[in-house]
């Protein structure tokens, strides 16, 4: 079912180490068990597998079991063992996995929703399950940030049998996917179906965002290395992104809006007024990336990348921007890989710099990241 790819050589790049392969549905959720060369998966297919590595290097199922629905969200907690799977009946599973992966026992139910679960959180420390639609939860300060369709971001504040509104953040103009929450630095990390990535420096207190776009489809997963200060990023078309996140970043300005163009003053199509006035057909509105100035196209005839904005890939700039961007300026802050198949889901084992992904193509791909993060210093383990 699954074939050793690679020993972990030395490289710049992600290595493939394992492929994982027996599903019959897509896999919505694949966890890397801490301190077990072990993975727990959730499919469509409405099962949930335990998969453990063998000596001849193949992952086999050691637990197979079988829902009443597909299964579209899963949580697990390693000190407890507690696995708990989100449906798209709306409810909540509980399970407990034996010490040596070899079995699975039933707990309870909870009829959390009326539809599909789509994120699932658990707290030992309250003994709270929380079961929303992308969201992250604070331990320390018991908040949550819910992630929705309009491309909003709400935090909440959860209480022992409420919750309230604190605020809410804007920024996105699709969908959110995924959100990856830093409690270290206060950092808020959202991804979306506009292709991009924002983090939002809640700690700062002066809503501070940098804008990240280096990604050509759907940021469906994050994560946030706090010792390293890099930023994983993978989307649906298989992308794997790497920022580098402990450099000084300039905000992303605010469009501005204007009449006229804010470089050759010429009006703009729906400047009816100055059009009559001049004698002149209106143009068509654009706005410089680095500046925010709305200018027409004439005046914003060039293309550039500037990482340090966020900006990975050309864009369109006004020419005195242009013309103030050097080529140092160009040098990319972020490593860009293939994962060659659909991703929907990821998460990592920090400690080993072990990464796993998996998609609709119900293939699940365990990644050696140490050679492009070197997250496994936070430990010392060193697989080379």
């Amino acid at each position: 079912m699954a074939a050793e790819i690679h020993s972990r050589p030395q490289s710049s790049r992600p290595v493939l180490l394992s492929k994982i392969e027996g599903h019959q549905d897509t896999v919505t959720a694949a966890l890397l068990i801490p301190k077990e060369d072990g993975v727990i998966t959730a499919s469509e297919d409405r099962t949930i597998r335990v998969w453990l590595k063998r000596d001849s290097g193949q992952y086999w199922p050691s637990i197979y079991h079988t829902m009443a629905s597909p299964c579209s969200a899963m949580a697990y907690h390693h000190d407890s063992r507690r696995i708990f799977v989100g449906q798209d009946n709306g409810a909540v599973m509980e399970f407990h996995v034996s010490e040596d992966f070899n079995k699975m026992n039933f707990i309870k139910t909870y009829p959390a929703h009326q539809n599909r679960v789509t994120a699932i959180i658990f707290s030992l420390a309250t003994e709270w399950v929380i079961s929303t639609g992308h969201d992250k939860y604070d331990f320390d300060t018991q908040y949550a940030f819910v992630g929705d369709y309009s491309g909003q971001i709400t935090l909440l504040k959860l209480e022992q049998s409420t919750c309230s509104v604190i605020t809410t953040l804007k920024g996105h103009e699709g969908s959110i996917a995924c959100l990856w929450w830093d409690p270290v630095q206060r950092l808020l990390f959202s991804g979306a179906s506009d292709n991009s990535v924002i983090m939002w420096d809640i700690g700062g207190r002066k809503g501070r965002t940098l804008l990240l776009q280096g990604h050509h489809d759907k940021v469906q997963a994050l994560c946030y290395l706090q010792l390293t200060r890099q930023l994983v990023s993978c989307s649906s078309d298989g992308g794997i992104a790497v920022w580098n996140m402990d450099v000084s970043r300039e905000e992303a300005p605010q469009w501005l809006e204007s009449d006229s163009c804010q470089k050759c003053e010429q009006p703009f199509f729906w400047n009816i007024k100055q059009m009559w006035d001049t004698k002149t057909l209106g143009l068509r509105q654009h706005h410089c990336r680095k500046c925010g100035q709305a200018v027409c196209g004439k005046c914003s005839s060039k293309r550039s990348s500037y990482p340090v904005m966020g900006f990975e890939f050309q864009v369109r700039v006004c020419d005195s921007c242009y013309d103030s961007i050097k080529d140092e300026d160009r040098t990319s802050l972020a490593t860009f890989h293939e994962g060659k198949h659909n991703i929907s889901h990821m998460s990592m084992d920090v400690a080993r710099g072990l990464m796993v992904t998996c998609g609709t193509d119900r293939v699940v791909k365990i990644w050696d990241m140490t050679p492009v993060v070197g997250c496994s210093l936070a430990t010392g383990f060193s697989p080379h």
